[in-house]
Parts: structure tokens; sequence; C-alpha cells
């Protein structure tokens, strides 16, 4: 494969704090790769410098002459009062194609990430959408090599899973900065971490996040015991060295400057592997023996006139997790507030065990306080802090979260969304719980934070109610599950992937023709020429391909199912078939549409 993209010697600091120097990389056409790393790494930094958005301190960045790198942004913005086709349009602008290539490539894409009406505003579109609007336009400029920015942001399961099987079928290579390591293994062979902890700032390896996982390891351990070993030998040395002044000078020159180079590869061991620490997540249980916490009879709920759900029924015990899952909307984080008593249900009733102990980590951690310092975050009235009945110095509470103690004067405005993350955190850990309802906690979370979580819930004694897109984690820790479809029904499923089954299968593609008619129709120029011959012969057999089209659809759609049972690779290249099959009609009804409406004008 050919290299696309090559950066050396890449540098960038926010002083005082360095996010990785002389850091090298290449990009190749047809790669894919996943780029994980702590928070506060750089990980969007140098997706930024990769695109071209930012200088680095040092370094240089070449693009092969004739490469096209696209960038999609963790924020989705929009001009003003366009319509999600006029933004289509727009990054088309440089292209220079004819308007009928413009508007049918627009159709293309709109239909391709999902999207029935093309006039509606982009700027009043839900976050899953407008994440799908984003990606839409990153394909209409067709791009060599795509950079993404945690691209699963806003999207709902359903929208992650419609997203792996689009990037399956890529004629694009790309690098995805992403926490979630169920995406990690479905899009991404390649991996590659930037981190503090590896000589050079960063580790890159074949073979799925799985050997990826296996190999950073197995690196570590050895980085470990180079450390101890070198440790050792300073100290031997250091012993040599502090002999009475006479002995000294018979020591050789050169074994004293062998003493000094070995505390230099020391402190730099100690530098990287000290970079490694994850946060200290230790929830408290108040040891209740309670059997029933929480029972649920006959609950719904609606609103703006909209059904969420309705006849859910559910007890909590101790020791029960507890996954809502549902498309974004369909009532998780309302079923959050109503067990948490912070909202009341239309119908039903709910019994709590007496002096029930309920906390909640809500969705964008909105009781935080922006203008607040850290310190008063983490100990709001005194210098310490009582964990588990025992007293903790603020300045060693915040370091268990990896603060630092210059950081403890910070408003927490100035912190990152996976620093503010972990001050929630840190604010639960010292609140003793029978019930912990927790509202999307994994957002911002680095990969060894979302690991300590997981073995953290795992252990803890009371009863959780979890709403996460990190299928990872709801697949390690939850013993129930409660799926809700977005149009008020609700049913009990005994995993993750049942309840995709179930959901997809209810919401199969149909067929698009009167849909895309409309869209495209409504809007197309009004001014058309009428069509030329082979236009006219286009559009006279081009039912007939849309019908030899669907029935290839047909076909993947049964070979899917078929493949369910046969094993990850079988699935995936089945879903692969299915995907290109759907696009293929949908690139028809787009071209139909646009013929059609110019032989009317």
């Amino acid at each position: 494969m050919s290299v696309l993209l090559s950066a050396m010697g890449l540098s960038k600091s926010f002083l005082p704090k360095i996010l990785f120097a002389d850091l090298a990389i290449e990009l190749r056409d047809g790669d894919r790769i996943g780029l994980i790393g702590p928070n506060g790494a750089g990980k969007s930094t140098l997706l930024k410098i990769l695109a071209g958005l930012e200088p680095s301190d040092e370094g240089v960045r070449s693009v092969r002459r004739g490469v096209r790198i696209d960038y999609l942004s963790q924020d989705d913005s929009f001009p003003e009062e366009k319509t999600v086709r006029e933004v289509i349009l727009d990054a088309l602008a440089d292209k220079h194609l004819d308007d009928y290539e413009c508007e049918t490539t627009a159709a293309t894409v709109l239909s391709q990430v999902g999207f029935d009406s093309f006039e509606q505003r982009a700027d009043t579109l839900s976050g899953g959408w407008r994440k799908r609007l984003s990606i839409a336009r990153v394909l209409a400029r067709a791009p060599d090599f795509l950079l993404m920015d945690e691209p699963t942001n806003h999207l709902d399961l359903p929208g992650v899973i419609w997203l792996e099987r689009l990037l399956a079928s890529a004629p694009f290579g790309y690098m995805a900065a992403s926490h979630d390591r169920a995406f990690l293994r479905a899009i991404a062979p390649d991996i590659v971490e930037v981190n503090r902890v590896y000589p050079g700032g960063v580790f890159r390896a074949t073979g799925g996040y799985d050997a990826f996982a296996e190999r950073r390891d197995a690196f570590l351990e050895a980085q470990e015991r180079q450390r101890d070993s070198v440790a050792n030998r300073v100290r031997v040395e250091t012993d040599w060295l502090g002999h009475k002044a006479r002995a000294r000078t018979r020591k050789a020159s050169s074994r004293i400057e062998a003493a000094a180079d070995r505390r230099g590869e020391l402190a730099a061991l100690n530098q990287r592997t000290s970079a490694s620490k994850a946060a200290g997540i230790d929830f408290a249980g108040t040891g209740r023996q309670t059997r029933k916490l929480l029972n649920a009879i006959d609950l719904s709920k609606s609103l703006g006139g909209r059904l969420l759900f309705e006849h859910l029924d559910m007890m909590l015990t101790p020791g029960m997790k507890l996954g809502l899952l549902g498309p974004n909307g369909s009532g998780k984080s309302t079923i959050l507030k109503i067990f948490a008593g912070l909202e009341t249900s239309d119908t039903g009733t709910m019994t709590l065990a007496d002096d029930l102990k309920r906390e909640v980590f809500e969705q964008g951690r909105t009781s935080l306080d922006p203008m607040m310092t850290l310190k008063k975050a983490l100990a709001p009235n005194t210098e310490t802090v009582m964990y588990r009945d025992q007293p903790t110095h603020v300045i060693a509470w915040a370091k268990r979260f990896l603060f630092r103690a210059d950081q403890l004067e910070l408003e927490l405005n100035a912190l990152s969304g996976g620093e503010q993350a972990r001050v929630r955190i840190a604010q639960l850990m010292l609140r003793p719980a029978d019930l912990l309802l927790l509202d999307e906690p994994t957002n911002d979370l680095d990969i060894p934070a979302l690991e300590l979580l997981e073995e953290t819930l795992e252990d803890y004694p009371g009863a959780v109610v979890l709403v996460s897109h990190d299928r990872e984690l709801m697949d390690r820790i939850c013993t129930d599950y409660i799926g809700l479809d977005g149009e008020g029904g609700v049913g009990l499923y005994g995993s993750v992937e049942q309840w995709l089954g179930a959901y997809e299968k209810a919401n199969a593609p149909a067929k698009k023709e009167a849909k895309v008619r409309s869209n495209s129709t409504g809007g197309a120029p009004s001014k058309k020429p009428k069509l030329s011959f082979k236009e006219q012969q286009e559009l006279d057999g081009i039912e007939a391909a849309i019908q030899i089209a669907e029935a290839k659809v047909v076909e993947c759609s049964a070979l899917v199912e078929k493949s369910s049972t046969r094993g990850h690779v079988v699935l995936k290249e089945a879903c692969r078939e299915l995907e290109i099959a759907e696009k293929k009609v949908a690139k028809l009804y787009a071209r139909w549409a646009e013929l059609d409406a110019k032989k009317a004008s």
C-alpha cells in the first residue's frame, strides 16, 4: 500500500503541558486505524495536525500530491437555516460538478445515511442526525483518507452499528479516534495508541483491538522489568560512587559517566511508567440486606403527546445490573429520572425500600457548577473528605482521580469532558448508595478509566441501572436488559446483541420510492433542460434495474439471517454485501427521481 500521508518529528504542547514529542506516523492507502489514548494525550490535536487544520510546534507533515484528506470533527456544526440538502451541495462547491451531478450526489449520500426528508433544516436536527449529516458531508466529498474524531458521539446503538457497516464497505482509508472498544473491534484491524508511556509517544499494532491489547500489555510489562533492572543497577552504582573520596579518585571516569546515563534512563522510564496510571474508581454500597429495593408496576410515560413507553414492570434487587437499551429519544433517561424520583410516571406505581439511598450520574454532568473550583467540587467544606469512614486529604483524593495539586484552583469549565466525568464520579463515591442510576457515565472516559469502571460496577453490592452506548461495558456488567423500540414498546432481553437483532428486524429498510421522489424533486432547480436521447434511454430502463437491485437486497437480507450463526467473519461479509445492495437501490431511486423531474420540467 502506498503512503498517502507521513508525519515525522511531530511535537505539540499547550504550556505547561507537553502532549507529544518527536512523534512519527504514516497513513497508507486502505489503512483502517483505530486511534486510542488516555484523556489529554493529544488524540484530537494529532488528528487536526494530520488534517492540516492545526500546526505542530515541530516536525514535518507531507501529503502525496492529489490526495484528499478529509476530517470529521467531534462537533457537528452547520450554517443557520440551511437544509440538509443545501449542506451537502455546499460541500460539493469545489468539486466543479454539473448541477444534476451535485443533486444526484446529495440525494445518494443523504439516502445512504438514512435521511427521508432532504428539506429539513440542519440546525433543528437531534444530535444523532447531526452526526449522520456530518458523515454525509464528508462522504459527498469522496476523500481518499478520512480522519474521524469520536465518530460515534451522539449516535445511539443502532446508529453505531450502521456506522460500522458503512465503514466496512467504505472505498477510502480512515483513522478513527474512539474509546468504544466494541466499535474499534468492528472497524479497525490496526490500532495506534498515543501515550507518553511509550518511547516516541506512540505504539502501533495490527490484528485488531484484542491483539493490540495483548502486545501493549507485554510491552508495558517488559518496560516495567527494564525499569526495575535499571533501578537496581542505579542503586549499585550509587553505592559504588558513595565510597570515601580517596577511593573515588581511582574510579574510572567512564564508569561515572555510565552511572549518570543510567540515572537519566531510569528517570525516563519512571516518567513513562507513571503515565500509565488509571483513576481510582470504587463505589461504596450501604450494606443493606433488603431484598426489594425498588418495585415498578405498569409504568408509562408520554412527552409532548408522544408515547415513550407503557406497561413497564421491573423489580430491582441488590447486585442486579439493569441495562436500558433503545434508540435516541425512546425514553431511557426518562426511566432513570422516574426511578430517581425526579419525574413521575403517567400510570402505574413504584414502591421503594425504606430510606432507599439513590445516586444519579446525569447525562452531560449537568449538576456540576462550571464556575466552581476543582478543590471545592471534590471537598466542599474542608481540606479533607471522608471515604469509607476514613479521612483523606483533598490533594490525595484529587490524585486518586489523576488530578495534580496545581489544578485544584482551576474552575471546572477549564477541565476536559473526561476530567469533569472523573469529578462527578469522585463526588458519587463519597455517598454510599443502594441504587446507582447512571446515564451515559462513559462519555469522555478513556479506556483505562472505562475498564476500571467495569471492575467497580461488577463488584458493587447494590443495584445499578445503566444507560450507555458502550456495548463492551453493558455486555460485561449487565445481568438484565430492558429494550425500548421508540414507539412505546417495552421488552426484556438477554443481551445487547439480542435487542439489536430484534430492533433491526422491526426496522428493516422499506421501499423509499415515494420519499426519494418527493425529496429529490422538491430540491431540484426550477428550470431544467429536457432529457437527451441517452437520458431517455436510461429512464426507460431504470425501473427494471431497480427491480433487479431490490431482489438483490432481499437475497442479501436472507443471507444475513442465515449467517448470524456461522461466525463473525461470514456475518460481516454478508452485512457488507447487503450494504452494497441497499446503496445501489438508493442510488437508482435518486437517479430515477432526478431524471423524472427533469423530464417533467
